[in-house]
């Protein structure tokens, strides 16, 4: 069997020096069971549809009308910080660069953390602006600098969506203001909302501060839940008089991650106490139940292709109870680099420190420079594939168990 050098260096990795493991999505460790007492029907919530969902294993334990076409409003903005966070993850942006600040963006109405065309703006001020302050003008701003337009970007969140499997959805801006063919479910923003938590945590924690100050403006978050629940840390609130008052809550209790939606209730009193009741009923009446001991070597294997500067790449993500290597294979003009490894620990492990960092393979020379540019050529969408994904499973797997590494697939 002919195996990926860049699969195999990972592994070596993985499974030696870094031990590498990073919190398996709990999906691998617990499952939600109903605690062994009667359990009433869950609360009926004064909203339109709600769901909500146990981030661990996806598990829905409640639903009402979850399927429901709904007006998101600036629950959008999950999806437009999606798609930025994915651009700075392939390394397409970096939080410093500063964009500029178009008529279009400056003149957006609704929520602002007014920027004018007068400034350039660093990315990472306009994230903060949008996801804590709501700022339509800075969405609007990330979307223009990001795609050019905020049209195309709008086409970039909706295949996003498609990807993560959000059917019903449909994005035509980057802010959630009304348009007849901007629409979406509470099911899929909680897909939305599980990704964001899983694929970016280390912009995640910005869902939970409670106010961001800018050009000498500070505003609060709007989500009111943050300081009524320490174990509350996510997500995002929106509202227009036609999607009514909608709120995305996530909270993290006892080693048990819930994520409700609620949307189209009739005031910001309501949202609050309304999803409150919600997380609350989840947490009360259901529990986490292991599946493996503390201690065991876990490992997950999940793979992606996305497209940048016109072509595909693969990413190969390896998730374990201690952090998680990220693979991102990149190409250089005239040799092949090595790759990436992006590393996300949460202690330090085999002279590896403890956070995010990014690790640059050497050029590979000799034994697998042949195997190495083929694999190249297929990222690039030169040749195709000259094996089945079936081929490239049974590499993973049989990589994992060589490390001796229990798989969850």
């Amino acid at each position: 069997m002919k195996k990926s050098p860049i699969l195999l260096m990972a592994l070596a990795l993985f499974a030696g020096a870094v031990h590498a493991q990073a919190p398996v999505p709990d999906s691998a460790l617990a499952t939600p069971v109903a605690i062994d007492k009667p359990i009433p029907a869950p609360p009926t919530l004064g909203a339109n549809s709600y769901i909500l969902q146990d981030f661990n294993s996806g598990h829905i334990l409640v639903e009402h009308n979850p399927d429901l076409r709904v007006e998101p409003a600036s629950i959008t903005k999950l999806m437009t910080a999606y798609v930025v966070f994915a651009e700075l993850s392939q390394g397409n942006l970096t939080l410093d660069e500063l964009a500029p600040v178009s008529e279009k963006a400056w003149r957006t109405g609704g929520s602002r953390m007014f920027i004018d065309p007068q400034m350039q703006v660093s990315v990472e001020d306009l994230l903060r602006g949008m996801v804590i302050q709501s700022g339509n003008d800075a969405s609007v701003a990330l979307a223009e600098y990001v795609a050019g337009s905020e049209e195309a970007f709008a086409d970039l969140m909706n295949l996003y969506a498609e990807r993560l499997g959000m059917t019903a959805t449909s994005f035509r801006n980057s802010t959630g203001l009304p348009d007849p063919d901007h629409y979406t479910t509470a099911r899929d923003i909680a897909i939305l909302s599980a990704a964001t938590i899983r694929d970016f945590p280390e912009y995640y924690g910005w869902y939970s501060e409670k106010e961001f100050t800018f050009n000498g403006i500070r505003q609060h978050n709007r989500n009111t839940l943050l300081w009524r629940d320490p174990a509350i840390d996510g997500l995002k609130t929106g509202h227009t008089e036609a999607a009514g008052y909608c709120l995305v809550s996530s909270a993290r209790r006892d080693g048990m991650r819930m994520v409700s939606v609620v949307m189209g209730t009739e005031s910001e009193k309501a949202r609050a106490a309304e999803s409150l009741a919600l997380l609350n009923y989840g947490f009360r009446f259901y529990e986490t139940h292991r599946l493996y001991a503390a201690g065991d070597r876990l490992a997950t294997i999940r793979t992606s292709i996305t497209e940048a500067k016109g072509f595909q790449r693969r990413h190969l993500t390896v998730l374990g109870d201690k952090g998680s290597i990220i693979i991102q294979p990149i190409e250089s003009q005239g040799n092949m680099s090595g790759g990436v490894l992006r590393l996300a620990l949460e202690e330090d492990r085999g002279g590896f420190k403890k956070g995010i960092q990014t690790v640059d393979m050497p050029p590979l020379k000799d034994r697998y420079e042949d195997q190495w540019r083929e694999f190249a050529a297929v990222l690039k969408g030169d040749i195709m594939n000259p094996y089945t994904y079936e081929h490239d499973y049974i590499v993973h797997k049989c990589h994992l168990k060589a490390c001796g590494l229990p798989l969850d697939v």
